[in-house]
């Protein structure tokens, strides 16, 4: 299993539109980078990823499950873009700020501290664990 980060401004697509949406899972469209869409064609059915606010909020608030391979944005007739479906799994009982990501060492060289426009990202196992730990996730 890969792990990821996917950002989205609240105001746009919330962490509760998320929970919100059918189980099936939703599409993270609207992506047009190209280093984002093609960690989007790496990404696997159960892999999982960290919901995160940008620009407002800051910080991990939820885990997403991949649950539909990279496929055709629909909101594009452009055939360069793709997505991946995504569907809520849990809350982060305790959202990790970015503020506290950029000052733990352990994360130094997560893309999250390191290229932080990017909007899909891969988090390495490691940075994984230490953000679940940090958020009072136990077990994932």
């Amino acid at each position: 299993m890969a792990y990821w980060l996917f950002k989205s401004e609240p105001f746009k697509w919330s962490w509760d539109m998320q929970k919100a949406a059918s189980t099936k899972g939703q599409q993270w469209d609207g992506v047009r980078n190209y280093q984002a869409r093609n960690n989007m064609r790496a990404m696997q059915i159960g892999d999982r990823g960290f919901f995160y606010h940008s620009n407002e909020g800051l910080e991990v608030v939820g885990i997403v499950e991949v649950c539909a391979l990279a496929h055709h944005d629909t909101t594009t007739d452009d055939p360069r873009w793709e997505c991946v479906d995504i569907r809520a799994v849990k809350d982060v009982p305790k959202p990790v700020t970015l503020e506290e990501i950029k000052a733990n060492e352990k994360l130094a060289k997560m893309v999250l501290v390191n290229n932080s426009r990017l909007s899909v990202q891969p988090v390495a196992e490691d940075e994984w664990a230490e953000i679940c730990r940090m958020g009072g996730l136990k077990g994932e």
